[in-house]
């Protein structure tokens, strides 16, 4: 099947327009359609057009947008995560695609990873419009995560830096940023490990992706906690993707959460870490996506 794909803006209401790319199978319509975005800190660019590309061609329209401050997304500051703002901003997506006379309004399914994962489950359980979720390597409790990752005792000099930045902003400043991924252990970064690495810093064309974040955003993540809500996805059907080895989102943690969740539901454990359901997952998580979403959606 061939597929248009087509870059389109989505207007919010306080002026700010999101970037997306929108994928058409060539056929007559309306056809389901399943909406998707990036997760933190990462842009549309991060290897997510081969699998909106593939959903697709089994006969779904596709919208992939870019958050706001992210890739071809309004808004400033720029590499600045608020989980709830995305969350509404997305609730602005699917209203904007039920308008597409390409669409079935009634048949629109939701794919996230890792933070784009945990906003599936909050919008799944709030947003009925919502037929289908697929949740992959999702953030889960980002507290939890947090306290992981941060060693107790530096958990206070973090914490005066939240501080320090939000008198800075008092007082007229930018917001703070540090390094999203680096090795280098003489500067703050929000990953480190080689994988991390390796996928933020894949080409990205120039000006579409900056390897910083706001220290702001990791203060948001780690009062981020959307497992609250997957017990109140049901009836809606849900299938969450969880890596095995997976240290960026715990396994654990996802486990743990998908086995409070209610029935309709499937699991799929794939090997690999964080990054391998994008990578050496592919094949099979796209596959699953795809069988998911046509068993709960129809085809186009």
């Amino acid at each position: 099947m061939n597929i248009i794909r087509s870059d389109i803006n989505i207007p919010l209401p306080d002026g700010i327009n999101l970037g997306a790319w929108l994928y058409t199978p060539d056929n007559d319509g309306p056809h389901p359609a399943i909406t998707m975005a990036h997760g933190f800190g990462g842009t549309k660019y991060h290897g997510l057009d081969r699998i909106a590309r593939r959903i697709a061609e089994a006969g779904f329209v596709v919208c992939l947008h870019d958050h706001r401050g992210f890739g071809d997304s309004d808004g400033v500051p720029r590499q600045d995560i608020d989980p709830y703002r995305q969350i509404e901003d997305w609730r602005r997506v699917v209203a904007h695609l039920q308008t597409l006379e390409v669409i079935d309004a009634e048949r629109i399914g939701i794919w996230g990873s890792s933070y784009s994962g945990g906003h599936a489950l909050v919008l799944g359980a709030t947003d009925r419009r919502l037929r289908a979720v697929y949740s992959q390597v999702p953030t889960a409790s980002g507290s939890e995560s947090g306290r992981r990752r941060i060693p107790p005792h530096l958990v206070a000099e973090v914490e005066r830096e939240f501080a320090a930045d939000e008198r800075a902003q008092a007082k007229g400043s930018g917001p703070a940023t540090q390094r999203f991924v680096s090795a280098d252990l003489g500067e703050r970064a929000s990953y480190r490990s080689s994988d991390a690495i390796a996928f933020y810093l894949q080409d990205v064309p120039p000006g579409k992706w900056e390897n910083t974040v706001t220290i702001q955003s990791n203060r948001r993540a780690r009062s981020y906690d959307p497992a609250h809500w997957i017990d109140q996805i049901s009836p809606t059907p849900l299938l969450m993707v969880v890596a095995a080895n997976d240290t960026v989102a715990p396994t654990d943690l996802a486990l743990a959460a998908y086995e409070r969740a209610l029935q309709p539901k499937e699991l799929l454990l794939v090997p690999g870490g964080h990054f391998d359901p994008y990578l050496s997952g592919f094949e099979t998580t796209s596959s699953a996506a795809i069988a998911f979403f046509a068993k709960h959606l129809g085809r186009g």
